[in-house]
């Protein structure tokens, strides 16, 4: 994912509110959410060109999240598919904790990401430029292409209205995909310097991105209620940032632990 916001035991109804936009080159194959064959079940979209999710939750409402950094350092040769690790944590038998303890050694093997995971004993996130593990307070979080709550415009922007929203007493669903389909641009003085160049850090600034060969392709709203109801709602987008799909999913999730003692 490329924008993302989401609220950890933030709202008296709702354990975790979790809303992003995926922005991608168009020519890369895309499946839209759906459960996952074979065991333990996973519910998210597919990158079918690696293989791996930007997106995933399970039936126990494990979850986890990941974005690229954005900058001009190459990726080591060879590095696996970021993807990858979203279907390796949410699929596998570790908790969020002792999963990062584990990636630590093996993180430089990637080029630079953000994960976000969570389990049922909390969220946690990691950034591999900087190789820190932190297990979050409850709180409102933003990320986009950089560190966690890094104060760029749309990260900015897509957190303080999420924050409105968690003043209602049921925060809508219309209303949070409201969020990410701003397509406005920020002002020149406000934007990053990723070495990009101007022009592609306007197109970069919009919470929705809409271009000719990369875009928003795809935005999902996540809500689990503090009674394990969770609703999974995923819509895509064209080229020209038309939707061209809506999948929505509920679903109760299953109270305990499948993780394995370590």
């Amino acid at each position: 994912m490329c924008l993302l916001v989401f609220a950890v035991n933030a709202h008296p109804r709702y354990r975790l509110i979790l809303a992003g936009n995926r922005d991608e080159f168009h020519k890369r194959a895309t499946a839209p959410a759906q459960w996952w064959n074979g065991q333990p079940a996973m519910l998210a979209g597919r990158d079918i060109e690696a293989g791996g999710t930007w997106l995933g939750i399970d039936g126990y409402g494990r979850f986890g999240a990941v974005t690229n950094i954005r900058d001009m350092k190459p990726a080591p040769a060879g590095a696996p598919s970021r993807g990858g690790l979203v279907t390796e944590f949410v699929r596998g038998d570790l908790n969020a904790e002792h999963f990062l303890a584990k990636l630590r050694a093996r993180s430089q093997q990637f080029a630079g990401f953000n994960l976000v995971l969570g389990d049922q004993k909390g969220v946690h996130f990691f950034n591999n430029r900087s190789g820190n593990e932190t297990k979050l307070t409850d709180g409102v979080y933003g990320l986009s292409n950089d560190r966690l709550d890094t104060p760029w415009p749309k990260v900015v922007k897509a957190t303080a209205r999420v924050r409105a929203l968690l003043k209602e007493d049921a925060p809508g669903e219309a209303e949070l995909f409201d969020v990410f389909a701003d397509r406005g641009i920020a002002p020149d003085a406000s934007l990053p310097d990723t070495g990009v160049g101007l022009e592609f850090e306007r197109m970069l600034s919009a919470c929705f991105i809409v271009s000719p060969l990369y875009g928003t392709r795809s935005t999902t709203v996540i809500r689990v209620d503090y009674e394990g109801q969770a609703r999974f709602c995923e819509r895509q987008f064209d080229v020209d940032g038309e939707m061209s799909g809506q999948r929505d999913f509920d679903f109760m999730t299953i109270s305990g632990d499948r993780e394995q003692p370590v």
